[in-house]
């Protein structure tokens, strides 16, 4: 099937919005190949309330109201996991997987990344300020965390998957990316010398990305 046949989402990370860069770099190398990219907000229903059955209802809004064949999806860290979970709930709607440092296990790893004060702090007021694209401070509730609690690390998709991520990640240790490849049939894991933001290897990223959607001899 032509390449532009297919339906093309970038699913930005945690805190983030659809303005994040590399979703603009995505969209215009996708642009120039004929293909559309679609970048939905998944800060759903709001940062503030974020919400795991509003995030993953908002890509279903989006299929119905694209309604291509199937889908290809880009996901960024936390838009990696969900862009692993849609697949996994909608099989029938996914043909291929990009997943950029995706965020497994995130559950685990909130006390790494915020330590025990943070944690206790996050849990008695029941939200907690997480910096977001524009440097402003915007709490978070307690309630997203729980929701953490209760869905699956790191879901198994049965979709051909390309996972890029890099060696010096200090926010999703690549290690979680190993594990999540070695156990999935369908996909390849590409290592790269860069950090959580993959933006030091971006070219090589979009590179990588438009070969595996079969964009090569385009």
């Amino acid at each position: 099937m032509d390449p532009t046949a297919f339906g093309y989402a970038y699913l930005h990370g945690f805190a983030s919005t659809p303005l994040a860069r590399k979703g603009a770099l995505f969209g215009e190398a996708l642009a120039r190949r004929g293909a559309t990219l679609e970048i939905p907000d998944l800060n759903a229903p709001s940062f503030r309330r974020l919400d795991h059955r509003a995030i993953l209802a908002r890509l279903d809004g989006m299929d119905r109201r694209v309604a291509p064949p199937r889908w290809r999806l880009i996901g960024s860290s936390f838009g990696g996991w969900v862009a692993a979970r849609w697949a996994a709930l909608r099989p029938d709607r996914v043909d291929r997987l990009v997943l950029l440092c995706p965020g497994f296990g995130l559950a685990a790893r909130w006390q790494e990344l915020l330590g025990d004060e943070a944690m206790a702090t996050w849990r008695s007021r029941g939200e907690l300020p997480f910096e977001r694209p524009d440097g402003r401070l915007e709490p978070l509730w307690w309630r997203f965390y729980e929701q953490s609690l209760r869905e699956p690390a790191a879901p198994d998709v049965p979709v051909p998957s390309l996972v890029l991520h890099g060696v010096h990640d200090d926010v999703v240790p690549i290690a979680s990316s190993r594990r999540w490849v070695a156990r999935q049939p369908g996909a390849r894991l590409v290592e790269l010398d860069d950090g959580h933001p993959l933006l030091e290897t971006v070219d090589r990223v979009i590179d990588e990305t438009l070969r595996f959607f079969g964009f090569d001899e385009r």
